[in-house]
């Protein structure tokens, strides 16, 4: 095994630590504290999302950033039927001021605003425990599948479009996730459909890192910004959390969570 496909683990670790620490008294906090740091996360993955696509709107990379920090604010405060119209706003802006690909960020953004309405809401309605289980299930997804990837090695996922992504790494993550379910199905006294939830976020937050792949592919680039050391940007890092927390809004109308688990 070669040395140097661990060259990167000393910083991504120490950007791990400062990103975990941010991130456990936002959740701890909740309230404002928790929707502010949510929100701004979203309006820069929306800045850095006009960025890969349109780099040459400069004016537009900073307007629909702070518009989605400014809907995603709000949006939480509203009646849900209120809010729907509101989290679309930065999506269809996107359309009157880019000059190119529009339609990959609309898709984009409204997974961003959805994802972060998602988190709000769930951090909202039912504590600091069930954003716990979300955020160790991605985190678990990632890093099992980062080490067991680089350890194990085999069949590629899908090289197209990400190369280093392997079919041990991908597996590993759902194993690590069904571990996580099992853990919070004791701490929540909860049934064991959370396993199989917890595999199934576990996938999502792993279409999401591939689709992010696909887009930074699409335009050439490694990383969507170089805002944190050794992880690229915050759509780089926060993929599969996107993809997880937008599965978790439409799972929400099919399973009763967390009370019919």
């Amino acid at each position: 095994m070669s040395a140097h496909r661990w060259d990167d683990l000393k910083v991504r670790l120490m950007s791990a630590v400062v990103m975990i620490a941010v991130g456990v008294i936002g959740v701890w906090a909740g309230g404002w504290v928790f929707h502010l740091l949510i929100a701004v996360a979203s309006g820069v993955m929306v800045w850095e999302l006009v960025c890969l696509l349109d780099s040459g709107r400069t004016r537009s990379q900073y307007l629909l950033g702070a518009a989605t920090f400014l809907v995603a604010l709000v949006a939480i405060r509203l009646n849900p039927g209120l809010a729907l119209p509101l989290m679309m706003a930065p999506a269809m802006l996107g359309f009157a001021r880019m000059q190119q690909g529009g339609t990959r960020y609309a898709v984009f953004a409204t997974l961003i605003v959805f994802a972060g309405y998602g988190m709000m809401d769930l951090r909202d309605e039912l504590g600091v425990v069930w954003m716990l289980w979300l955020i160790s299930t991605v985190v678990v997804t990632d890093v099992f599948g980062y080490f067991a990837g680089r350890a194990i090695g085999g069949p590629k996922f899908w090289p197209k479009v990400s190369p280093k992504k392997t079919w041990s790494g991908t597996a590993a993550g759902w194993l690590a996730a069904a571990l996580v379910g099992w853990i919070f199905m004791g701490l929540t006294d909860t049934g064991s459909g959370l396993i199989g939830i917890s595999i199934a976020v576990s996938m999502a937050s792993q279409i999401g890192d591939i689709a992010e792949s696909a887009l930074k592919r699409k335009a050439g680039v490694k990383d969507s910004s170089a805002l944190i050391p050794g992880h690229g940007g915050l759509l780089d890092r926060f993929d599969g959390m996107l993809g997880a927390a937008v599965f978790l809004v439409f799972a929400s109308q099919i399973v009763d969570f967390p009370a019919g688990l």
